[in-house]
């Protein structure tokens, strides 16, 4: 088993490395644009100081759109896209599209969730004092959930691992591409082990990171 470790390592290393390319990809496009939604769903919420029921409206559908499409159907549906952006549809790159569609509103609606935990009372008084609504999302808001917005990005995080191993079944690479290659096709279970044990550390590592770094920005 340990011969066979060795002898599919360059592989693994490859595989390894194209996962991490999606994911950090995905989790990119997630805090430019998934970040900057999840806040203006939150503040053109009713009652709150950029109230608009329209804007608000639209954005949760477009979001619940994205989000009831399972990650397979969507990675085969962005396809015409994805070709006409990179001029393909396979390897991780390619993956990295839908990855990153699916990750903008997963985050956003965790954005979204995180700044309702803020005491409403510090945005009234801000308001009062006459602070802008820059200033207020500036200053208050995002440093109030500083610590949500990292909980929220690892488990988007180790959200996208799992969809970027359902990319490697219709040749996105990485991980799950491998896995499939040799665990299903060749029935090679030591690849099979092998790629579990990685995917499992990495999820494990991304979680610990996480936590760590969330309890170290949270000031509450």
């Amino acid at each position: 088993m340990l011969d066979r470790i060795i002898e599919i390592l360059p592989e693994l290393n490859v595989a390894f490395l194209e996962t991490l390319t999606m994911v950090g990809i995905g989790l990119l496009v997630a805090i430019i644009l998934g970040l900057p939604i999840g806040i203006l769903l939150f503040v053109t919420d009713q009652g709150l100081f950029l109230e608009n029921r329209v804007i608000k409206i639209v954005l949760g559908i477009v979001i619940n759109l994205i989000r009831s499409i399972p990650f397979i159907i969507l990675l085969v549906f962005l396809f015409p896209f994805t070709d006409w952006l990179l001029g393909k549809t396979t390897g991780p790159f390619a993956a990295s599209v839908a990855l990153s569609v699916a990750a903008i509103p997963f985050y956003a609606r965790i954005v979204e969730s995180a700044a309702r935990d803020i005491d409403k009372g510090v945005i009234e008084a801000a308001i009062a004092v006459g602070a802008s609504p820059w200033l207020i999302i500036k200053d208050i808001i995002l440093p109030e959930v500083k610590s949500g917005l990292v909980s929220g990005l690892t488990i988007t995080a180790i959200s996208l691992v799992g969809y970027s191993a359902m990319a490697g079944t219709i040749g996105g690479g990485g991980i799950g591409d491998l896995a499939i290659r040799y665990g299903y096709y060749r029935y090679d279970n030591t690849v099979m082990f092998t790629t579990v044990v990685v995917l499992i550390v990495l999820v494990q590592v991304m979680q610990y990171l996480g936590d760590f770094i969330a309890k170290a920005v949270n000031k509450r």
